[in-house]
């Protein structure tokens, strides 16, 4: 006589000695492993390219400044400037800030260490120095653009820093230049 016991337990050992959908287990535990590392991957490229744009962008523009081309330069003007040769930041003349100010070559000071950049998410916006400077004299421009993760389930698989109250992340570009005499 057979047990009413005896066919579950034929049952569930038959099924812990199955084999069959094994592979599922192994894609279910790493599946999501593999989409935060290409999601992060994609991330950090997109992010390159832009800072490289507005690096290539703040190159271009402080080359027009130190020929003279552009004399005296109002903050609007470089800001449409480096936006325009950016090309790639998404509503960059709203998220940039741009501090132009002469170095005293007595001292040496640079540019404070900590980085003004524009909070999105306030209304009051930070006040940066922006002088164009003398002939002769030694100028450190600063260029802050705040941008928005591009997938945002990205930024916790990234432990990048991010700026603002919006979460966008801070692509700081700075270069030197002396104005020539004329």
């Amino acid at each position: 006589m057979i047990s009413p016991l005896s066919l579950p337990k034929r049952l569930l050992r038959k099924f812990a000695q199955s084999e069959a959908g094994s592979a599922t287990i192994e894609f279910v535990i790493l599946f999501p492993f593999l989409i935060s590392f290409l999601l992060g991957s994609v991330e950090i490229g997109v992010l390159k390219v832009r800072h490289v744009m507005l690096e290539r962008a703040v190159d271009l523009s402080v080359r027009d400044l130190r020929l003279g081309t552009w004399n005296p330069p109002t903050h609007d003007e470089l800001k449409e400037k480096i936006c325009k040769l950016a090309g790639i930041i998404p509503d960059c003349i709203d998220v940039i800030l741009i501090e132009l100010r002469p170095v005293s070559t007595e001292t040496w000071a640079p540019l404070g260490t900590a980085t003004k950049c524009l909070d999105r998410g306030s209304e009051i916006k930070p006040v940066t120095a922006f002088n164009g400077g003398t002939q002769n004299e030694m100028m450190l421009v600063r260029a802050c653009v705040i941008v928005d993760p591009f997938f945002k389930s990205s930024e916790f698989a990234l432990d990048l820093p991010k700026h603002d109250s919006d979460g966008g992340y801070a692509l700081i570009s700075v270069s030197a230049f002396v104005n020539e005499p004329n």
